[in-house]
C-alpha cells in the first residue's frame, strides 16, 4: 500500500488551530426547549431528506425506498427507479441531495451501499433525473464508487454535499478496516471531491497522481457522517470515533487528519490509540466528544426564524439522543447546547423558511419540524 508521505502530512497541519475539547454538556430538556417540537410524518430506518424547491421533501430509507413527502398533510409515496441497495448493518440507501442547477435540470444524487463478488460491499453515489409527479427516477447514473469493496457493514459515511465551487462532495468512510484511511490506493476514509458528472477536477490537491488518489481532497477520516460549507465557503466535517473521540473538523486540501494513527479515543477493546496532541503533524479537530455522542448529519444553519443561531452548526445525537448546537466563530468551534430529543435523532435539516427539521432514527422515526 502506498500512504501520504510524512512531510506532506506535516506542512499540511502547519497553522492548523488548537483543538478544543468539549466536556460532555447537560442535555437540555423538554420543558426548557426554546423551539417547539411538531410531528409531520413517520418513517421506517429513514437516513437522508433534501427539500425540493416547491417545499415537498424527498427522505431515503434504509431499506431502499425513496419517498416524496408533502410536510403540510404528512403525506409520502414512493418514487420508482431507486438502485438496488445491499440492506444491513449500517448499509442501505443513505444521502439525497438535489443539483444546484435542479430548477432547469431536475436531477438527484443518492447514495447507498451496493454488492460486490462474493459478498463484498461499497459505498456507490448515482444521479438520476426525478419525475415527481410520474413518481420515478429516470437515466440513473452511478458516478462514483467506494475502491475497494469489502466485507462488513458497516462504515460507509456516504453523506453528500454541493460546495459553493459546484463540485460533488462525498464522505467516505474507512469500513472499519483501519489502514485505507491512509491507504492512496483506497478511497477509503476520505474526503472525495468531484464535478458533477463523477470526473475529477484538476485541481483536487493529488490530481497528478491519478486513480482513486486524484478524487481524494483529504485523508485520515475513520466514519464521517456530515459535511456542511458555512457561509464562507469552509468545509466543515463531524466523524464517529472509536471508543471515544467522536470528532468535528475543518476540512483542509490535501489534509491528513491522523486516523488511525492518532484519536482521541481508543480502540474498542481497550487498546489506546495515541491522541492528536503527540502527532502534530496530523491535523487536529476543532471539537471532540468523550463520552461519544455518536454524530449523524450536520447542517450550518442560515435562516432567519431563529437569527440568534445564524452560522451555528447542528449535528443529531444517535447514542446522544439529542441534538447538538456548535458555536463557529472563523475557524474555532465549540459546543454551545444540547437538547434532548429523547430518540436517536438521525438527520437535521433547515427548511426552507427557516424551520429545523430533524429525522429520528429507527422502524418508526419521526420527522420533526422545529420552531421557535
Amino acid at each position: 500500500m502506498k500512504h501520504l508521505p510524512l512531510q506532506i502530512a506535516s506542512t499540511l497541519a502547519l497553522g492548523c488551530a488548537t483543538l478544543v475539547a468539549s466536556a460532555a454538556t447537560e442535555a437540555i430538556g423538554k420543558d426548557q426547549w426554546p423551539f417547539t417540537a411538531t410531528p409531520r410524518a413517520t418513517f421506517s430506518e429513514p437516513w437522508a431528506m433534501t427539500f425540493l424547491p416547491d417545499g415537498s421533501a424527498l427522505v431515503t430509507e434504509k431499506r431502499g425506498a425513496l419517498k416524496h413527502l408533502v410536510p403540510q398533510d404528512g403525506k409520502s409515496r414512493d418514487i420508482d427507479g431507486v438502485p438496488e441497495v445491499a440492506y444491513g448493518g449500517q448499509g442501505g440507501l443513505g444521502d439525497v441531495i438535489l443539483h444546484p442547477d435542479f430548477a432547469q435540470n431536475r436531477r438527484i444524487y443518492l447514495s447507498y451501499a451496493e454488492k460486490g463478488d462474493g459478498g463484498d460491499r461499497g459505498a456507490a453515489v448515482a444521479r438520476a433525473t426525478l419525475d415527481v409527479d410520474g413518481g420515478s427516477l429516470s437515466d440513473v447514473e452511478v458516478i462514483w464508487r467506494q475502491t475497494p469493496k469489502v466485507s462488513g457493514g458497516g462504515h460507509y459515511g456516504h453523506r453528500l454535499a454541493f460546495g459553493p465551487d459546484g463540485k460533488l462532495w462525498i464522505s467516505s468512510g474507512e469500513r472499519q478496516k483501519f489502514t485505507p484511511a491512509q491507504d492512496m490506493e483506497a478511497n477509503l476514509g476520505k474526503i472525495i471531491r468531484l464535478n458533477d458528472d463523477g470526473s475529477v477536477p484538476d485541481d483536487n490537491p493529488f490530481a497528478d497522481r491519478g486513480g482513486v488518489a486524484a478524487q481524494v481532497w483529504s485523508l485520515g477520516h475513520r466514519n464521517p457522517l456530515g459535511i456542511a460549507f458555512d457561509a464562507e465557503g469552509r468545509l466543515w466535517e463531524q466523524e464517529m470515533g472509536p471508543q471515544g473521540g467522536d470528532e468535528l473538523n475543518l476540512i483542509q486540501k490535501g489534509g491528513n487528519y491522523g486516523y488511525p494513527e492518532v484519536s482521541n479515543g481508543d480502540h474498542y477493546g481497550g487498546k489506546p490509540i495515541p491522541d492528536h496532541d503527540t502527532r502534530p503533524e496530523f491535523i487536529a479537530p476543532k471539537v471532540t466528544w468523550t463520552p461519544v455522542i455518536s454524530p449523524a448529519g450536520l447542517i450550518i444553519y442560515g435562516g432567519d426564524r431563529f437569527p440568534d443561531w445564524k452560522g451555528n452548526a447542528f449535528v443529531g445525537g444517535l447514542s446522544a439522543e439529542g441534538l447538538v448546537r456548535i458555536t463557529l466563530n472563523g475557524e474555532e468551534a465549540s459546543e454551545a447546547a444540547r437538547y434532548d430529543m429523547g430518540a436517536r435523532i438521525r438527520e437535521v435539516e433547515q427548511g426552507p423558511d427557516g424551520s429545523l427539521w430533524v429525522l429520528e432514527d429507527g422502524d418508526s422515526g419521526r420527522l420533526l419540524e422545529l420552531r421557535p
